[in-house]
């Protein structure tokens, strides 16, 4: 497997999971076409085998779909399940804003 991008969408996914299929069938289809891609390509993570080396940073993952925001090595944001298009798009852009801002002075 490719080792992690600077940025990527880390989509964990497992077999048999509805709410995996409708995401893919009306986000995922078009995902590859949007800005946001631009910033954090896709990646499909398989939940149900063992976890690729370049990804021992990101946290247990539990419930598929989880959409891990991985930049610099680091999990910086993550989307627990499909909580439909709208949320789905507007939680994203907030991570990518945040990521486009950069680390807070103050910390």
């Amino acid at each position: 497997m490719a080792p992690a991008k600077a940025g990527e969408l880390l989509m964990f996914d497992s077999d048999g999971c509805p709410w995996c299929e409708a995401w893919l069938e009306t986000i995922g289809a078009v995902y590859h076409l949007t800005d946001e891609a631009r910033v954090l390509p896709l990646r499909i993570v398989d939940n149900d085998l063992p976890r690729p080396d370049d990804l021992e940073a990101v946290g247990p993952v539990i419930y598929t779909p989880t959409f891990v925001v991985f930049h610099d090595g680091e999990e910086r944001g993550r989307i627990l399940g499909y909580p439909g298009e709208h949320f789905f798009w507007a939680f994203l852009q907030e991570f990518i804003r945040a990521l486009q801002k950069g680390p807070d002075p103050g910390s």
